[in-house]
């Protein structure tokens, strides 16, 4: 072929000749590509329409006026709960089930469920009453199905006059928000104009939440009584709210067997995982963290892996354990009952959003080791309602006694069941005239709830990983029993395997306001003994991360305190290699007991109180500390006030509004069990 590529003439023949072939192509593929683009607009505009989303509505399927539900069913008391782990709402039914005793008729209610605007229109019931059991949830939040009620009642400005209410407040006094959701919602309430009929009732689950409940419970209906001119009808019967149904010829196919929501969801797993769905997560690490002692502390690893789930440092985890298979049967034995009877409680009332107390239909198996708490001391209206069954005149009186709310009736309580930890099984075994069908106990029981846990990673680290960092529970009561914490005993025994079979954790994120700051320049300074070590290890993996990316990172300074350095120092070469890489600034580990005078996280802090003040007055270092709320947190809080004190010239009124300015954070203790 002769080479054109020096001669003009022919390099212009060829553009010539080449001309009209690349136009007729240029052409062809613009109309072909313009053909496409106008078709698949044209497909597009068509499909758009085709979704009709508002048909698709769940609340099409569910009753979200509560004030027609109430018209309907002749309810003129309605108790609305904000629960995280159960007690409120099993408050909220106790109190709806005692209106009739009271000619009046009560119903339950999950604000999550109901639109609550409807709330100044419960004045068009005669006589009618809104209660709210409300739980206030870390550090002063509203419980997630409360949380929207909170938010509209901040934005809102409803008129609420003539409706009447009041407020039992859950929470833990040990916690410096203490019941700060039952004190807004109490005071927003009346802003609003809305009467407060009774005081604000303050339970406190640091003390005796039960005997709180009772107190202000056996206080509350006279009140009521008096304001509305009605007399209590003096019936004190039992009443029961489902009724039994037994299966025999039912698919397995439709019998749950532990799931929480939908049927067959472990089977067929689907995002997003929440409380209603957990993700089973398999487990690829079990191992004991401390080198000696009677304790056992663990570590876990959970895979997340095509789940889409995501966390950040400092939320929790929450799981779902399983019931003891040795504490099942024994009840089983106990009844004489076959445990593999197929079974459904319904409600008898149909109006009711709340159908069943479980999952069902179910086997009494499953209910009593996935549904139901069988190992926490049980509530005084339980003891009440079984004490019917028990042949003994003398059991039966004090049972009911330790339902009441006279002197003698609490102080049994208080020794014989929570003193001594006597849970159902103990109780059954401990008096033998009490035999009560199954299916009634299964109704009064509360829902075996999800234990939370600080997570002890970082998911810029591990972001297909969840870590926990827990002591199992088991100890020796008064009566020579060994009781078990459910959830840690549960975990203890989850080990991953090899053999192809995964063993799993049923588990969702459950969000938390315990932050990193969000400059990475700001010094923090983190408070941890014991499992409270959890956040902290995700804290400082996320800092270590960071310096990798190339940010500046202020100073990482932890408090770590344990019992003897060779014993219980949890994860002590990763904190030693994170000193000496220089992602912590400086480690400061109390062993309490390696010497004849214990030595205590506050102890340190007093001892470098030059270092930790300048972190904090000069460098607005942020504070964190997770542990014991009931004693170490109050104890290193203190330890700071005396710091500013001394150092900062302050008075203790002033070291304690520097508290906000510092960003004191506190985190969840790991006290699930």
């Amino acid at each position: 072929m002769a080479d054109t590529r020096a001669d003009p003439a022919a390099q212009s023949e060829l553009m010539v000749e080449d001309e009209p072939f690349f136009s007729y192509l240029d052409l062809f593929l613009f109309s072909l590509i313009a053909g496409l683009l106008v078709y698949w607009i044209i497909f597009r505009k068509k499909a758009e329409p085709i979704p009709e989303f508002k048909k698709l509505e769940p609340q099409t399927t569910r009753e979200t006026s509560f004030i027609g539900k109430m018209k309907k069913t002749g309810k003129n008391i309605v108790v609305f709960y904000g629960s995280q782990t159960g007690t409120g709402e099993e408050f909220a039914n106790r109190l709806a089930k005692d209106a009739h005793r009271y000619g009046m008729k009560g119903m339950a209610a999950d604000p999550e469920e109901y639109d609550m605007s409807e709330l100044s229109r419960l004045t068009e019931i005669e006589n009618s009453i809104a209660i709210f059991c409300l739980a206030t949830y870390g550090e002063g939040d509203p419980t997630d199905n409360a949380q929207d009620f909170y938010d509209w009642l901040q934005e809102g400005d409803a008129d609420f006059s003539g409706v009447k209410y009041t407020v039992f407040a859950l929470g833990n006094k040990t916690y410096e928000h203490y019941n700060a959701m039952g004190k807004y919602v109490d005071k927003r309430l009346a802003e609003l104009g809305a009467q407060r009929i009774f005081d604000l009732g303050m339970g406190d689950d640091d003390g005796n939440l039960e005997e709180d409940f009772v107190s202000w419970r056996e206080q509350f209906w006279p009140a009521v009584c008096e304001h509305f001119g009605v007399e209590a009808t003096g019936e004190e019967s039992s009443i029961r709210q489902y009724e039994l149904k037994v299966h025999s010829d039912l698919n397995m196919n439709k019998i749950y067997t532990g799931e929480l929501g939908r049927l067959m969801s472990f089977e067929n797993q689907k995002p997003p995982f929440d409380s209603k769905n957990p993700f089973l997560a398999a487990v690829t690490v079990n191992r004991k963290l401390n080198k000696a002692g009677d304790r056992h502390l663990m570590h876990l690893e959970l895979d997340i892996t095509g789940s889409k789930i995501r966390y950040e440092s400092g939320d929790h985890v929450a799981v779902y354990p399983i019931n003891d298979s040795v504490i099942v049967n024994q009840i089983g034995d106990l009844l004489g009952v076959d445990l593999d009877m197929v079974i459904s409680l319904n409600n008898l009332d149909e109006e009711s959003n709340k159908k069943h107390p479980f999952p069902c239909p179910s086997t009494y198996r499953t209910a009593l080791t996935h549904y139901l708490d069988i190992t926490n001391p049980p509530r005084t209206n339980v003891l009440y309602e079984l004490a019917q069954y028990a042949t003994e005149p003398k059991d039966q009186e004090n049972m009911r006694k330790m339902a009441s709310s006279s002197p003698e009736g609490k102080a049994l309580y208080q020794s014989w069941v929570l003193d001594s930890c006597r849970n159902i099984l103990a109780i059954l075994e401990d008096l033998p005239s009490l035999r009560p069908p199954i299916d009634h106990l299964c109704e009064l029981l509360p829902r075996l709830q999800a234990r939370y846990y600080s997570i002890a990673s970082s998911s810029k680290v591990h972001p297909n990983s969840i870590h926990i960092c827990a002591v199992v529970v088991e100890y020796e009561t008064k009566t020579g029993r060994v009781n078990k914490g459910v959830a840690t005993n549960w975990l203890k025994n989850k080990m991953p395997t090899d053999n192809g079979h995964k063993t799993t954790v049923p588990m969702y994120i459950r969000k938390s306001q315990f932050r990193l700051p969000f400059k990475s320049t700001n010094p923090v300074i983190m408070v941890g003994p014991g499992t409270g070590i959890a956040p902290f290890m995700g804290f400082v993996q996320e800092r270590g991360w960071l310096k990798e990316q190339g940010k500046d990172v202020g100073d990482t300074v932890l408090y770590y305190g344990c019992r003897y350095k060779n014993e219980d120092f949890l994860y002590q070469e990763d904190l030693e290699e994170f000193e000496k890489t220089g992602v912590l600034t400086a480690l400061n580990v109390a062993f309490s007991r390696d010497q004849a005078e214990k030595v205590y996280v506050q102890h340190l802090l007093k001892k470098n109180k030059e270092a930790v003040w300048r972190l904090v007055h000069s460098d607005n270092a942020h504070i964190y500390i997770c542990g014991d709320a009931r004693n170490m947190a109050r104890d290193v809080q203190n330890a700071f006030y005396e710091i500013a004190e001394e150092l900062g010239g302050m008075s203790r009124a002033q070291a304690g509004d520097l508290k906000d300015a510092t960003r004191l954070n506190y985190g969840r203790y790991n006290l699930s069990t």
